[in-house]
């Protein structure tokens, strides 16, 4: 029997700490906080959002000044795709690929039988699929449990389409950033690997040894290591 799939939330979850992932899944309630949900909300919201003015913006869960807020949604507007990420072709897409499931948060480009021509062969560029995360982005690329969880989202958007698809978008709409993800032989790698230590997973994994990323993890007292949680700092 092939092992159960994988959800792509486990996988960045694991990506970051698996033995967060061990604890997570002895909960009965494992959907994000509502401070996750809103922030992941204003990915949808940006033409809306650029039209407020300084006290509507502090009302949103932005984590930037509202000028600084509105420069960097300005800067968006020169992405040759801004018009598909604030009309995307499809969202909150589950996609159910050959090893993970899990949710593109956007789809940006056609997907399925209008994708094709008249003998099914695909037409076009290939679909994008998007993530979007609530949290702060790195000075460069994107985190790992985010690029774990982007490289997820292609795989199984080839795996759906019946092509490559190399290309994945991840969004910080609580900081106006996107960044794109290629997909390379390095992530595909990481990927594997994460997703190798979520199907091994049968017991508590080994601690992590005082790292700063997890001083405020919700399982430290059953760890028994100061941890941050994954929830905390990407609302995952």
């Amino acid at each position: 029997m092939p092992p159960a799939k994988t959800t792509f939330s486990d996988l960045a979850t694991a990506a970051y700490c698996p033995r967060q992932l061990y604890y997570d899944r002895r909960e009965d309630d494992r959907e994000p906080p509502p401070e996750a949900t809103a922030r992941i909300d204003l990915a949808f919201r940006y033409p809306a959002l650029r039209g407020m003015d300084d006290a509507e913006l502090r009302a949103e869960p932005i984590d930037r000044d509202p000028a600084e807020y509105r420069a960097a949604l300005a800067r968006l507007t020169d992405r040759p795709d801004w018009a598909a990420l604030t009309d995307p072709d499809g969202t909150r897409v589950l996609l159910d690929g050959k090893d993970a499931r899990g949710i593109a948060h956007k789809v940006l480009g056609t997907t399925g039988a209008d994708a094709t021509d008249d003998e099914g062969e695909p037409t076009g560029d290939p679909p994008v699929p998007v993530v979007v995360s609530p949290g702060e982005p790195p000075d460069r690329g994107v985190w790992e449990p985010q690029s774990v969880r982007a490289v997820a989202a292609m795989h199984a958007l080839s795996w759906e389409e019946g092509r490559r698809i190399r290309r994945a978008i991840v969004e910080y709409p609580a900081h106006a950033v996107v960044r794109e993800v290629r997909l390379s032989v390095r992530r595909s790698g990481t990927y594997r690997r994460v997703l190798r230590t979520v199907r091994d997973i049968d017991g508590p994994p080994a601690r992590l040894s005082n790292d700063a990323k997890c001083r405020e993890c919700r399982h430290r007292s059953n760890c028994g290591v100061r941890t941050r949680s994954l929830r905390s700092l990407l609302g995952l």
